[in-house]
């Protein structure tokens, strides 16, 4: 059984409002858990509180109430983070450095030098197709261009969870399909993936799991395949068949030589949950 990457107990977080005698409620009593190897989708409208969730869970801001582990590990802890890389929605570079020189600056901040450090450099380039852009100036890159490099520079210390705030925000279709792509990969090289996105097409594509949140709270969790599929109906596709035949269901499709080619079931798009999850959650 995979052990647990992440560990949210009874989280809440409540902000008080400067000169009034208001609070502000982000997170109420938020559970969920995530297994080392898998990746998972916290989504969520604005407000949700999901961003508020991962600032406590990397030490950002402190909870009100409440437990938040990685690797079983209080993440107040600031041991327990050698182990997470960070890619936040608009990360910030230093416009005069190389994409080299970008990686090189974070692996001395964690540590590491010399050959280790230039291997390592060599292989996050070819991981986020960033060789032939190694040595052009981050001050020109593209918004695709600086998503993967910020994943790369999440890589340096070869982190065995990710968190991704908003990985392909702003980022043009086929950036987005790239960015994509390169999360099937960390997942394939056995890395947990913590990430939020609006994209939730993409969301489908890539989370085996998924946690809805709304107003503080999470509304809707599961495993993607579950949580899009229509429960209690089946749908037939048979090849060559009548027009009678199609109003008499599967079980005369063999009787009648027609070929039986898949069963499944109908689905919903994780759109289409998420919006019910969400604007009808007082119902």
């Amino acid at each position: 059984m995979s052990s647990v990457a992440v560990k949210v107990s009874n989280l809440t977080k409540v902000y008080p409002v400067p000169l009034r005698r208001q609070k502000v409620l982000a997170v109420k009593d938020l559970n969920l858990e995530v297994a080392e190897g898998e990746v998972y989708g916290l989504l969520g409208p604005n407000g949700s509180g999901k961003s508020t969730t991962l600032k406590i869970l990397l030490g950002l801001v402190t909870a009100s109430r409440g437990v938040t582990e990685i690797f079983g590990q209080d993440s107040r802890d600031y041991r327990s983070h050698a182990d997470v890389g960070f890619l936040p929605e608009n990360p910030y570079f230093y416009k005069y450095l190389t994409a080299e020189e970008t990686l090189r600056f974070y692996g001395h901040i964690c540590g590491i030098r010399g050959s280790k450090l230039n291997a390592r450099i060599d292989e996050l380039l070819a991981l986020v197709g960033m060789e032939d852009a190694r040595h052009r100036r981050v001050g020109g890159y593209s918004k695709g261009m600086l998503q993967r490099i910020g994943l790369a520079q999440a890589l340096i210390q070869d982190p065995r969870l990710l968190v991704l705030d908003e990985p392909t925000a702003g980022v043009d279709p086929a950036g987005s399909r790239q960015i994509r792509d390169l999360i099937i990969n960390l997942k394939k090289l056995g890395k947990t993936v913590l990430l939020t996105s609006h994209l939730l097409e993409q969301v489908q594509e890539v989370c085996d799991r998924v946690g809805i949140m709304a107003r503080g709270e999470m509304v809707r969790e599961g495993r993607t395949e579950d949580l899009v599929t229509v429960k209690g109906q089946t749908e037939y596709l048979i090849e060559n068949a009548s027009p009678e035949l199609e109003a008499k269901i599967a079980a005369l499709a063999r009787e009648s030589g027609a070929n039986l080619l898949e069963v499944r079931h109908p689905r919903l798009t994780l759109e289409g949950v998420f919006i019910d999850a969400t604007l009808h959650k007082d119902r």
